[in-house]
């Protein structure tokens, strides 16, 4: 399984989501290849489809299944509902997802 967090340097919920990311992959017992991209320019947001900071996929997919083919593009931090980070339970049901494609 690959996981993508994709950021822009001094994103106050990059880390967390991170942190977050693993604990949960070391709960369901999931050693997941992440790779931690950073966004830097305009065109890095473009090429990458960034939808702010953290934006996190699995196997290609974003976890937020009605943001995928979202073209609303940004740099800018990235909402979970009313948090930065997004909810556990969205990531144990991404990963869970990912770990069965």
């Amino acid at each position: 399984m690959q996981i993508d967090v994709l950021f822009f340097e001094g994103c106050p919920h990059y880390e967390p989501a991170v942190e977050l990311i693993r604990d949960v992959a070391d709960e369901l017992g999931l050693d997941p290849a992440l790779t931690q991209i950073e966004i830097r320019t305009p065109e890095d947001v473009a090429r990458f489809a960034f939808l702010g900071s953290p934006t996190i996929r699995v196997n290609g997919e974003d976890i937020e299944a009605d943001r995928r083919g979202d073209a609303n593009y940004a740099m800018s931090c990235r909402r979970y509902g009313e948090a930065g980070t997004p909810p556990r339970q969205l990531l144990v049901t991404a990963l869970t997802n990912g770990a069965m494609s």
